[in-house]
């Protein structure tokens, strides 16, 4: 199974990244699999370091800044208990790993963690149709290099419709966030077309 949430992890400058990824997990989350492209800050600073924090959170605008830039501003952090990391204060749960195996044969890495601590922080909020609209209108708006735009706006049209009817606050502003990034995306290529 794969388990949307965001992973935090060091660079060797002691830069803190903060990147959504959806592991494959199973049941009992002692081990798990990341997939990061060998040109993420994820993949580079875990083939240098080797250590982790992968969270589960149902704050869906910053899964939204992470997917497509910075958090802005930076969410709280405080230091992880067993690796040289940084846990997401306002995460529902946090596991803290270190690397296994990574195998970088391919663009596309394979990296087995293994958790060697972990923490409920909080209660998980509960489903929510606008939280998941906005977790696959996230995935989608990280696909625009290799996605023909107007898919992904269809597919806005359709999630914005979730997001109407059953969001809050926090999924009608990072719904907004991601669409305004989609159709920069897609103005920028127009132009460019243009020139």
């Amino acid at each position: 199974m794969i388990l949307e949430g965001i992973v935090t992890t060091v660079a060797s400058s002691g830069a803190v990244n903060i990147a959504p990824m959806g592991p494959r997990v199973d049941a009992s989350m002692q081990r798990f699999v990341l997939r990061p492209f060998r040109s993420s800050r994820t993949y580079a600073n875990l083939k240098s370091h080797g250590e982790g924090v992968f969270h589960v959170t149902d704050d869906v605008l910053l899964l939204a800044q992470a997917a497509v830039g910075e958090p802005s501003p930076t969410p709280a952090l405080i230091p992880a208990s067993r690796v040289l990391g940084f846990i997401l204060k306002h995460s529902c749960r946090c596991y803290e790993f270190r690397v296994v195996t990574l195998d970088d044969r391919e663009e596309r890495t394979h990296i087995e963690v293994e958790v060697i601590a972990s923490a409920r922080l909080r209660d998980f909020f509960g489903f929510n149709r606008a939280k998941h609209a906005v977790v696959e209108a996230a995935i989608l708006a990280t696909r625009t290099e290799f996605l023909p735009i107007d898919t992904i706006l269809d597919e806005y049209r359709k999630l914005a419709v979730l997001v109407e009817k059953t969001g809050g606050a926090q999924e009608h502003e990072a719904f907004r966030f991601l669409r305004r990034h989609v159709e920069q995306v897609a103005q920028s290529r127009a132009q460019r077309i243009q020139s």
